[in-house]
């Protein structure tokens, strides 16, 4: 709902769908709608807005998302169209799928929504020892794939992505983290002092980040500072999506599919070019 850089350099083209975002007056055939979203207390409540959309133009995320349903699939399994005239057909129907929505719509108009309820929460196992179980799976010895393992080219360090703390997903509200100590700076990556000292390089230099990949592919990052920082020995960390071009399309996990953000093999390198001086860093 909010346009950020990321949403700029996925690849060769990129495709913008004007979104209204929540604070924006959603009408559709029907009238004001309200969306409904769940807390960090797994409280439900309806979330309207109260301004003017910027554009004509913008659609909810509802009517995004029925427009590309209706689009390809017709009046299938669903009328698309109708069910997004009115989100209250929305919730009847999740109402009828999902335990705990039981009367959804009528629930959400009690003042401060309803408590969706959480098993666990109440410390109830659902298992058949009704407690909780644990299994811990062991880690991967290596990600790399055999080819890049016998290459010749050793690892420097396995990098993880992760997020400041002015940042919600790819949504950056400031250049500060509060958690890490850095200030006005994001093309920064956190490594423990021994291995900036291994790998004969100083706190504060500027380097450039390359991914060990077999496929051909160079995918480096340029011009990133190092700075010292409590990691585990061999690890290092560094925010994203500035770091999203390291990892290569092919590595992800077995099951869940999902890109192997946390697990990146990386050479670190002096700055191949000049960049600018960072404004603050502070987090060594």
């Amino acid at each position: 709902t909010k346009l950020n850089r990321s949403h700029l350099t996925m690849g060769r083209d990129a495709l913008i769908l004007p979104c209204l975002g929540r604070t924006d007056i959603d009408r559709q055939a029907c009238g004001p709608q309200a969306v409904t979203v769940e807390d960090s207390f797994s409280m439900i409540h309806a979330s309207r807005g109260q301004l003017e959309p910027a554009s004509a133009e913008m659609r909810s995320e509802p009517a995004i998302v029925a427009g590309i349903a209706a689009a390809t699939l017709g009046k299938r399994p669903v009328d698309w169209l109708w069910l997004v005239g009115d989100y209250a057909r929305i919730r009847e129907l999740i109402a009828a799928t999902i335990p705990g929505f039981a009367g959804f719509d009528h629930r959400l108009h009690r003042p401060g929504g309803f408590y969706l309820g959480n098993a666990a929460a109440r410390r109830e196992w659902k298992t058949a020892s009704s407690r909780a179980e644990f299994k811990a799976h062991p880690l991967p010895a290596d990600l790399l794939p055999e080819q890049a393992r016998h290459g010749g080219v050793e690892a420097d360090l396995i990098l993880q992505t992760l997020r400041s703390h002015d940042q919600y997903n790819t949504t950056l509200y400031g250049l500060d983290d509060r958690y890490r100590g850095v200030k006005g700076m994001r093309d920064v990556v956190f490594v423990n002092p021994a291995d900036i000292q291994r790998l004969g390089l100083q706190a504060g230099q500027q380097v450039d980040l390359l991914s060990l990949w077999d496929d051909g592919i160079e995918r480096r990052v340029r011009g990133f500072t190092l700075l010292a920082y409590d990691t585990p020995l061999g690890q290092a960390a560094a925010y994203y999506p500035e770091t999203n071009p390291l990892v290569p399309l092919e590595s992800f996990g077995d099951r869940s599919h999902t890109p192997t953000s946390k697990f990146i093999a990386i050479r670190v390198l002096p700055n191949t070019q000049k960049t600018e001086q960072p404004l603050i860093a502070s987090g060594q």
